[in-house]
């Protein structure tokens, strides 16, 4: 399997997933992200799962492949549909708060340039206020 995600980085060098070094980037910023969260009990609480490694699987995946990396994530888990993913869990404001404070420590651990860190937290903000289902 290296080898397809090796041709799959190649094949689209110039996408932002490779500009910001492809998979091992985004392993640390789902791994240092769901480390936060499993240490803060009343976010973690939102997640039907107690093991988090799942869910920190399904974001790497889905970030690599929306930022120009292997489409593994709708090979294996069709369209994203992130609303519709989300709709059965309570997003409030205080939820979409936590979920970017934690997202922000995590990516401040990437040393991005400036360019890719705004480019990447301007799509988290907006995801994560269009994530809001619940008054609050």
């Amino acid at each position: 399997m290296g080898d397809a995600r090796e041709a799959a980085e190649a094949a689209s060098s110039d996408s932002f997933y490779a500009q910001v070094g492809g998979h091992a980037t985004f392993e640390k910023l789902t791994r240092e992200f769901y480390a936060r969260v499993a240490e803060d009990p009343d976010f973690k609480a939102l997640y039907p799962e107690q093991d988090l490694g799942p869910a920190e699987e399904r974001l790497r995946m889905f970030l690599e492949q929306y930022w120009g990396g292997p489409t593994t994530y709708s090979e294996q888990r069709g369209h994203p549909r992130l609303r519709m993913r989300h709709a059965p869990f309570p997003v409030d404001t205080w939820a979409r708060e936590t979920w970017l404070a934690h997202m922000r420590a995590a990516m401040d651990t990437l040393e991005l340039s400036p360019l890719h860190d705004g480019i990447m937290w301007d799509y988290f903000d907006r995801a994560a206020h269009a994530m809001v289902n619940r008054p609050g």
